[in-house]
């Protein structure tokens, strides 16, 4: 079940974060990162997907959503990504995402299977939001965050981008990330 769970942002010496709100219900999510500058939406997702679904498989499941979005002309490039819990790099690819960073571009995702952890900080406030399939999130560019996928990670997403080239991580050297929880 996707969930937020809002943190005051807390200081290295601080004995831990301190949690100001907590919601499972879509509309609260939805207005809380509205508030906050950022995109949520729940779309309806298709039946399961075969286990041996490529990724043109899953752009051609989900073309008449990724039309949608495509028509604004804000997102050109799309792609798909889909990582399970024997997926050979699966233990560094965790690793790299979960130290806080930000891109030159928005980051936008919509699960199509699975769940990943989206941390969110901004000026005082950390947001966890925990995505599953039918979430549909947009973190503006230059939005400090980072990415758990969890130790066995299990999900499928679009991600859509307005550079072909896609983007790249710049970390920000805050150690942040290692006073929240992970997803595991």
């Amino acid at each position: 079940m996707t969930r937020l769970s809002l943190y005051r942002d807390s200081a290295s010496a601080d004995p831990g974060p301190t949690l100001l709100l907590e919601s499972d219900d879509a509309e609260v999510i939805a207005q809380a990162l509205a508030e906050r500058g950022l995109g949520y939406e729940r779309w309806p997702v298709k039946p399961e997907l075969p286990a041996a679904a490529d990724h043109a498989a899953v752009l051609a499941a989900y073309a008449g959503e990724i039309a949608q979005v495509q028509a604004s002309g804000t997102y050109p490039t799309v792609d798909a990504i889909r990582l399970g819990p024997d997926h050979p790099d699966r233990i560094a690819l965790r690793q790299k995402f979960l130290s806080e960073h930000t891109h030159s571009e928005d980051e936008v995702r919509f699960f199509v299977e699975g769940r990943g952890l989206f941390v969110i900080h901004l000026e005082g406030e950390v947001l966890q939001v925990l995505c599953e399939s039918g979430d549909f999130l947009r973190v503006p560019a230059g939005t400090k965050h980072w990415f758990d996928m969890g130790s066995a990670p299990h999900f499928t997403a679009l991600r859509f981008f307005d550079n072909p080239a896609g983007w790249v991580a710049e970390f920000t050297g805050d150690p942040i990330a290692s006073r929240y929880p992970l997803l595991d």
